[in-house]
């Protein structure tokens, strides 16, 4: 399993926008076009992890948390390797260390209600692909 490493974490003012990207550690050669791929996040270490939305590996379909869902995009262009999000509208509740996880879909994800238990009891991460901070404050 590759690295995955987030990228455009900044601090920003509350009402602000942000694009996070991600792609693979340099040189691994791993095709992340290949993978759903979810965006997580943690406000604090040792906390649980939030998770935030998932997209297929066409780039086609997509869900996401309820808390984000009106505020936060999620997208990837293959040809770039890349998934980004675009956060809109960030509140210091939004603040936290964004990091991009390889999902275990492909191209057909599951229903919306696999992702639910995430939202209810958090999402298990091991922490070993790259994140990005994001500071959310005036």
């Amino acid at each position: 399993q590759a690295q995955l490493v987030a990228s455009g974490g900044d601090l920003v003012q509350p009402g602000g926008s942000l694009i996070l990207s991600c792609t693979t550690d340099t040189g691994s050669g791993f095709r992340l076009r290949a993978y759903a791929v979810s965006w997580i996040r943690s406000k604090a270490p040792g906390k649980k992890f939030e998770w935030l939305s998932v997209i297929n590996s066409m780039g086609d379909s997509t869900y996401y948390a309820e808390s984000v869902k009106d505020r936060f995009t999620i997208s990837r262009d293959n040809a770039k390797n890349t998934v980004f999000l675009r956060l809109n509208n960030l509140n210091t509740e939004d603040t936290a260390k964004y990091y991009c996880v390889q999902d275990p879909f492909s191209a057909k994800l599951p229903s919306r209600g696999f992702y639910s238990q995430y939202e209810s009891r958090g999402y298990e991460y091991d922490g070993h692909d790259l994140g990005t901070q994001v500071t959310v404050s005036s």
